[in-house]
């Protein structure tokens, strides 16, 4: 009878029985969901590639029409060789013909005139309102790419969307070479260019709607934007650039897909909010673009969520009337186990001072009870303690966090750093000894040629360090010049104004030309770094000081500048004291000389290479001493290549096919 009683049956059933219909109701609504999703996905992808490629086939056809145009032409001129009333006549009733057209011209490789001297001939033709007028083209066409490209890859070729004169409008041109025969052999004669506005593109574009906020958007072989919603975007922006700027390389990896002319259905964030779709892209064989469709996720899944909302309604009636059932079947056995509850309550809610009910059985509800009068007793000498230790706890913690969150929030993490200018390689890391640290690292473009790099080591640690390295930092680039004494003055006078607290830091500023190689520099008190060159007999040398001192000591103190020239293939390697004076379990120091011997066969290695080797060696001399100062190095390489301008400019700004 005893152990009957300990064994509290009717808890064990209420557990048991419960425990088992949670469990069924649990697998079927996670089946029914699972399964129902697949199916659903697998159709949204069907109709999505199904959309898309109708869209895309439409386009594309608009556009194979639109290539027979120049093609018609440059045959009839290549055969019939017209004289030049009868080339404009040709071209005006093409253009009248097809009024999908905005533009066509007619240009032709030199040729002699009525005095037997070269010069260039072409006819242009274009839309004015509602009527048709010639448009002379004033510029030696020879040399632009609507005429050059298609001339050397011997084929028609369609130019990337520009904005055309004529009010801004988006156009495309689509320009196909012709020959005659000489001598038996087949010559060059010229070509023939059609301007397409890509307005009807848009409209066909923006006609597809999914649901209340899905949308297609086409992008370039370069992956421009030409058609989007957001219309900041049309013609400003890449696919590469916005993912770029939202730092997500899930959208760089379908952006280059798609100018790689692949098809693709995949999850996909918007571009201009954070809402979850399904996209299938697909390319236009004709140009080479690329049309992306976008599904709603959270529209298209309604109904699946509806559905398992019913159902998980239907399973919870389930679960409550059979747990009505056990409770009024074992009402009377768990009658000492609600009394313990209810004083359970009690406690939790802060009332220590609650009655403990006093049970007669010996089962685990009446062990559990004595149990509960000595822990009455103890919580309250505990929660005392425990109140006064957790407000000192939370309030120290609070303030590391935040400490912490405003020290690595503000430094550059993103490596390589300027992918875009192959002129230089950068590499910096950083690697706090507590939870803040006081060493500072930022980089930045002053303008398309002048780097500014710092490495700065300010004093104290905790929380006074972390703000006035985030003060520091962001100093400099409010008062950043192409003088780095003028930029260090400034700073000093606003750090050393108003500061009771005397806080200081050391500072290495370099203004770093990436065309010319050319650095200026101002250190203020910190370590001098280290010029890097391979191949020489002395690959390591530390650079000349320039005898300032730590930024915040003394106003209008005068920093002076040093300037050196770095050949292609030379690093500059700046660190903080806490890389020298790293110690090990016998006190030692790292030492300048240590560093040097490190870096010396380093000095050709990429720069990320030669930060990491040297964290590395300063980790094997420390041998898990703990670390007694934050550690940060910048390290930077000069590349030297040219960057060309000439091939730089885009069809934004170079004169737009057919027009000039």
């Amino acid at each position: 009878m005893n152990l009957l009683r300990r064994r509290g049956i009717a808890f064990k059933l209420s557990l048991w029985v419960l425990g088992g219909v949670t469990l069924v109701i649990a697998i079927i609504l996670t089946l029914n969901y699972n399964v129902t999703r697949r199916l659903m996905v697998e159709k949204i992808e069907e109709n999505a590639f199904n959309l898309a490629q109708a869209t895309a086939n439409r386009i594309n056809s608009l556009l194979k029409a639109a290539e027979k145009i120049p093609a018609g032409v440059a045959l009839t001129i290549a055969e019939l060789d017209p004289n030049d009333t009868e080339l404009k006549t040709l071209l005006a009733n093409r253009l009248e013909q097809n009024p999908e057209l905005f533009g066509i011209a007619a240009a032709f490789a030199l040729k002699p005139d009525a005095t037997d001297k070269l010069k260039l001939y072409s006819r242009y033709y274009v839309r004015s309102y509602d009527r048709l007028k010639e448009s002379p083209i004033n510029y030696d066409y020879r040399f632009h790419d609507w005429y050059q490209i298609p001339k050397v890859i011997d084929k028609p070729l369609w130019s990337e969307p520009y904005f055309g004169e004529s009010g801004g409008i988006v156009m495309t041109s689509y320009s196909t070479p012709f020959y005659r025969q000489k001598l038996g052999t087949k010559e060059f004669a010229g070509i023939v260019c059609v301007d397409l506005s890509l307005n009807w593109l848009r409209n066909v574009v923006s006609s597809l709607k999914i649901g209340e906020t899905g949308y297609a958007f086409l992008i370039t072989r370069n992956g421009t934007f030409v058609t989007h919603p957001d219309l900041d975007l049309v013609m400003n922006e890449t696919i590469f650039s916005v993912a770029e700027a939202r730092g997500n390389p899930k959208i760089r990896e379908i952006g280059r897909s798609m100018i790689a002319g692949e098809k693709g259905f995949t999850a996909f964030t918007g571009l201009t909010n954070n809402q979850k779709y399904w996209m299938a892209y697909t390319p236009l064989p004709a140009n080479g673009w690329s049309l992306g469709v976008l599904f709603p996720q959270n529209e298209l899944m309604a109904d699946i969520h509806n559905l398992t909302k019913n159902m998980l309604g239907l399973g919870l009636g389930g679960f409550f009337l059979i747990m009505l059932v056990i409770l009024l079947v074992s009402g009377k056995i768990t009658k000492p186990l609600r009394a313990l509850a209810k004083s359970a309550d009690a406690i939790a809610s802060g009332n220590l001072e609650t009655a403990i009910p006093t049970l007669k059985t010996e089962d685990e509800v009446g062990r559990l009870a004595l149990s509960f009068a000595g822990m009455q007793q103890a919580l309250k000498e505990y929660i005392k303690n425990l109140t006064e230790t957790t407000a000192a706890k939370e309030r120290i913690e609070s303030e590391l966090n935040i400490a912490r969150e405003i020290q690595m929030g503000i430094l550059p993490k993103i490596f390589p750093a300027f992918p875009n200018l192959p002129e230089f390689n950068l590499y910096a890391t950083i690697k706090p000894a507590r939870e803040v640290g006081g060493d500072l690292y930022d980089f930045f473009m002053i303008d398309d040629q002048h780097l500014c790099f710092t490495v700065g080591d300010v004093s104290g640690k905790g929380v006074p360090a972390a703000l006035f390295m985030a003060i520091t930092q962001t100093l400099i680039k409010t008062r950043i010049s192409r003088s780095s004494t003028t930029t260090l003055h400034q700073v000093n006078n606003d750090l050393a104004r108003d500061n009771p607290s005397m806080m200081f830091v050391t500072l290495f500023l370099g203004i770093f030309n990436i065309v010319t190689g050319e650095l200026e520099y101002c250190n203020g008190g910190h370590n001098p770094p280290y010029r890097l060159t391979p191949g020489k007999s002395e690959p390591v040398q530390e650079l000349p000081t320039t005898d300032g001192i730590a930024l915040g000591v003394m106003d209008d103190f005068a920093f002076t500048a040093k300037s050196i020239t770095l050949a292609p293939g030379e690093a500059l390697f700046v660190f903080s004291d806490g890389v020298t004076e790293a110690m090990n379990q016998r006190d030692e120091l790292f030492t300048e000389a240590r560093l040097e011997k490190i870096l010396a066969p380093l000095a050709k290695q990429p720069v990320r290479e030669i930060s990491d080797q040297v964290m590395q060696e300063i980790e094997i001399f420390a041998d898990n001493t703990p670390q007694s100062d934050d550690i940060t190095i910048l390290t930077i390489r000069y590349i030297g290549k040219k960057r060309n301008n000439d091939e730089q400019t885009t069809s934004k700004t170079s004169p737009p096919p057919c027009q000039g």
